[in-house]
């Protein structure tokens, strides 16, 4: 590779990690072809990008980035796979359903809509952050909570009134 097509891909490289507000790290080594392949159909059914890339190149990209990476260049060591998804917990749930039927890939850390999570032990903490569609789902749901309340109490309150007003008509 030419110091000219690295500077292309140091470029790209720098221009996703700014697009992008989830981006996780990965170890996939060791898989066989079939397996990576298999990981790469599910990746594209969740909308994940999935890309092997070189730890210097990425280093470097993330160097000149104008986000803050924290320790997650620290971990650019072996092979590494970066996962770009719009959704927070996308990649997480993917690389736990995939674990079970392969021991890999392995979460080596994430950037996270600001937030670095680094090591493999993280994984159940991120699979459990709530996207951003789900969190409005809810806000939603608490406030139709009282207002539901509030109409059932007046149709049942307006029944139990003209059933007393009934009554006291026929005495």
């Amino acid at each position: 590779m030419t110091r000219e097509e690295k500077a292309n891909v140091i470029q790209d490289l720098t221009t996703e990690l700014g697009d992008s507000s989830t981006i996780y790290l990965a170890d996939i080594s060791g898989l066989d072809a079939q397996t990576t392949s298999d990981l790469r159909r599910a990746c594209f059914k969740a909308d994940i990008k999935l890309s092997v890339v070189k730890n210097t190149l990425l280093a470097k990209a993330m160097e000149a980035s104008e986000r803050e990476f924290g320790e997650l260049p620290e971990v650019l060591k072996g092979n590494t796979s970066l996962m770009f998804s719009e959704v927070g917990n996308a990649p997480a749930k993917l690389i736990k359903n995939f674990r079970k039927k392969s021991d890999k890939p392995l979460l080596k850390g994430a950037f996270v809509e600001e937030a670095i999570y680094i090591g493999d032990e993280n994984l159940d903490a991120l699979v459990s952050i709530k996207s951003k569609e789900e969190m409005i789902g809810e806000i939603i749901g608490l406030l139709q909570s009282p207002a539901k309340n509030v109409i059932s109490g007046l149709k049942s309150g307006g029944g139990k009134l003209a059933g007393i007003l009934k009554t006291l008509s026929e005495r």
